[in-house]
């Protein structure tokens, strides 16, 4: 069966983003990133802001808060079931359509499929500043601060809901360089 999904996990400031956008454009296939959050948002019965900060990215407390963070009578913290509403919502994506899905842990939630393409996008820390300073008008200081945070979350929603390493070779397909790529 040939590929038909690809998922982009990537670091903060590499340009995965960016890369998934132009592979969508140029396959000619459906893009998703925050588009789904809307989705996502409705399956969990939480407001759009709410999942926009949340769905991707553990708390900025750190992985002890993460695991022990408030939960219902069946156990559940709120962002497992903003995770839970991530995970139906990629599911159904995926049976739909031929698409790229950025983030979200997509490349775990659908790695029993055999049609997925799963990539780890990276850069060097000199790149992705130069390319964060650009983007978000900030300084090289807040630019790195901005990198160690959001991919430290990452990494904790990650690793905590995968039971795998962010960011490891063998979890992808293939792991690229955005440097190399020319972004």
């Amino acid at each position: 069966m040939a590929k038909r999904i690809i998922t982009i996990s990537r670091e903060f400031g590499s340009g995965g983003r960016f890369i998934g956008e132009e592979v969508a454009k140029k396959l000619g296939i459906a893009y998703y990133d925050k588009e789904m959050i809307g989705q996502i948002a409705e399956q969990a019965g939480l407001s759009s802001a709410y999942v926009r900060e949340n769905a991707e990215l553990s708390p900025k407390k750190g992985w002890f808060a993460y695991a022990f963070s408030g939960r219902d009578i069946t156990g559940k913290s709120v962002e497992d079931m903003v995770y839970e509403a991530q995970r139906k919502v990629i599911m159904e994506i995926a049976e739909k359509e031929n698409c790229v899905i950025v983030g979200r842990n997509a490349d775990f939630i659908l790695k029993d499929r055999k049609d997925v393409l799963n990539v780890f996008i990276h850069g060097s820390i000199p790149e992705k500043v130069r390319r964060i300073c650009s983007l978000y008008n900030v300084t090289e200081v807040d630019a790195i601060k901005m990198i160690n945070d959001i991919d430290k979350r990452r990494r904790t929603n990650y690793n905590f809901y995968t039971e795998q390493k962010w960011g490891m070779a063998e979890n992808y397909t293939m792991s690229l360089n955005s440097s190399v790529l020319g972004y």
